[in-house]
């Protein structure tokens, strides 16, 4: 037999519940599936998967070039854009 080491993790209780239940419905334990993963990454050398920072979507992205056509100067810091904003917010209300 192999010589084995002993790796041990500890996980959200609710991470190991739900991939509990992906793995079983693939036929596999969780073991198993992490021995998978290890495999794999000697086998790319490097990560089996994508990591990568997340992408906006389609309507996080449309508020954020929203923000940039309504702000297009720069602040020094969001404290600073909130009081532009109480600003224009107090001058339309004596608009009325």
């Amino acid at each position: 037999m192999a010589n084995t080491a002993l790796i041990q993790v500890r996980i959200d209780e609710d991470i190991k519940r739900k991939t509990d239940a992906i793995f079983a419905d693939l036929g596999l334990d969780t073991p198993t599936a992490i021995r998978i993963f290890l495999n794999q990454s000697i086998r790319r050398e490097g990560m089996p998967l994508e990591v990568a920072k997340p992408q906006p979507n389609a309507e996080t992205l449309a508020a954020m070039l929203e923000g940039i056509e309504r702000f297009p100067k720069r602040y020094k810091n969001f404290s600073e854009i909130l009081s532009e904003i109480d600003e224009e917010l107090a001058a339309e209300e004596f608009k009325v």
